[in-house]
C-alpha cells in the first residue's frame, strides 16, 4: 500500500496511547556544587533514552499535531519528550544528547527567566532546599515570618500542608506548599528572597545566568529542530489569576515565542505548576493554541478534543537503563497501542 493510502487508512483508526515524559533539571549532579538538587543525573538521562529507544519510538511535536488532525497515525509505543523551565541544562546537555540520536524534544522556557534573567520563585526554593543540610532553619524562619504577619497559627498550616507526596518528604512539601501557594504572594516572595540571599546567593541575576538558557541558545535549538512552547510570561499559577491577567500573560508569552522563531500556527503551551481553569482554556483557544501540557499523570489520548489537557509521566516513572525490563507504564502504553 502506498504511504499516502496507508496514512489515510490509519487516520481512521483510534490513535495509540502516547507516552509524554516530563523533565526538569538534567545535569551532572553528584559532585556538583548542588548535589542535593532534585533532578536527573545526565548519565541516567542517557540510560533512560536507551530504554526509550529499546521499547518506544520518540516522535516529534509535528507528528503529534498531525495525529490530532487525523492526518496520520502515531506508531505504537510513541513517546514525546518535554522539558520544562528553560534550564541551561537543556541547551548544554539535553539538546546535544537528542541531536546525537536523531531525536527531538519540546521545551517550555518561561519568558521572565530566559529573557529577563529573573530567578523563578520555584527555582529559588529548589536551590534553597539544595543548599541546607536540614530544613530546621528554613522552617523556623518561614514560621517566624508567618507569625509576625498575624496569620493563622503555624500549627494549622503544618496540619494541613505537612504531608509527603510521591517524591518529597513531609517537611520538604510543607516548605514548598507554603512558599508556592499557601501564603499571600507578597509574603511568599519576601520570605523566598530572604532565604535565597541567606543560603544561596546575593546576586540573583548572576545566579540566573548559571541556571537558564539564553535567548540566542533558545533560537539555536529551534534552528536545530527542537520545538518550543510557552510556560507563562511570569511563571505564575494561572488558575489563581483573573481572566484578563491570564490572557495578558499568555499573549506576552506568545509574542516572545514568535521572536524566538516559534510558529504562531503551532503555538504550544505548558501550564506553570500544572495550574489552569476554564478561563485559561478559553484564553488558549482564543490564541489558537495547538497543544497544552498538564502535570496530570497518565498516558495521553490524542484527538482534537484532548489537545489542551495533555497528561504526562514524570521522568521518575520510567527506568534509567536500557537493560531494564518494561515497567507498568511501558506495559500499559504497549498494551493500549496493540489494542
Amino acid at each position: 500500500m502506498a504511504d499516502g493510502m496507508w496514512s489515510r487508512a490509519a487516520a481512521k483508526m483510534n490513535q495509540p496511547a502516547l507516552t509524554i515524559v516530563m523533565y526538569h533539571y538534567v545535569r551532572p549532579i553528584a559532585g556538583s556544587q548542588y548535589p542535593r538538587i532534585r533532578g536527573l543525573e545526565l548519565t541516567d538521562f542517557e540510560g533512560q533514552l536507551d530504554y526509550i529507544e529499546r521499547y518506544h519510538q520518540v516522535v516529534s511535536m509535528a507528528q503529534v499535531l498531525a495525529a490530532s488532525r487525523q492526518e496520520a497515525a502515531l506508531a505504537p509505543g510513541s513517546v514525546l519528550l518535554t522539558f520544562d523551565d528553560g534550564y541551561l541544562d537543556h541547551y548544554a546537555h539535553v539538546f546535544p544528547a537528542l541531536a546525537r540520536r536523531g531525536m527531538t524534544g519540546v521545551f517550555f522556557p518561561p519568558t521572565c527567566a530566559v529573557r529577563d534573567r529573573r530567578m523563578l520563585d520555584v527555582n529559588k526554593i529548589h536551590f534553597i532546599l539544595a543548599s541546607v543540610d536540614g530544613l530546621d532553619d528554613v522552617i523556623a524562619y518561614m514560621e517566624e515570618e508567618v507569625t509576625k504577619a498575624g496569620l493563622r497559627p503555624v500549627a494549622e498550616y503544618r496540619e494541613e500542608l505537612r504531608t509527603p507526596n510521591r517524591f518529597d518528604t513531609a517537611d520538604t512539601m510543607y516548605v514548598k506548599r507554603m512558599l508556592q501557594f499557601a501564603l499571600a504572594a507578597d509574603l511568599r516572595a519576601a520570605i523566598v528572597d530572604a532565604l535565597f540571599r541567606r543560603f544561596v546567593s546575593q546576586d540573583e541575576e548572576g545566579f540566573a545566568e548559571t541556571v537558564y538558557m539564553s535567548e540566542s541558545q533558545t533560537r539555536e535549538m529551534v534552528v536545530g529542530g527542537m520545538s518550543i512552547g510557552g510556560h507563562g510570561s511570569a511563571h505564575q499559577w494561572l488558575d489563581k489569576m483573573q481572566p484578563d491577567d491570564q490572557r495578558k500573560d499568555i499573549a506576552d508569552s506568545l509574542q516572545w515565542l514568535e521572536a524566538m522563531g516559534a510558529s504562531r500556527e503551532h503555538f504550544l503551551f505548558c501550564y506553570p505548576y500544572g495550574g489552569y481553569n476554564a478561563h485559561t482554556l478559553a484564553a488558549l483557544r482564543e490564541r489558537n493554541c495547538a497543544a497544552a501540557f498538564t502535570t496530570k499523570v497518565d498516558l495521553a489520548v490524542i484527538s482534537a478534543e484532548t489537545m489542551l489537557e495533555l497528561p504526562r509521566l514524570d521522568t521518575n516513572d520510567l527506568p534509567r537503563s536500557g537493560d531494564e525490563l518494561p515497567v507498568t507504564w511501558t506495559e500499559k502504553a504497549l498494551k493500549e497501542s496493540a489494542a
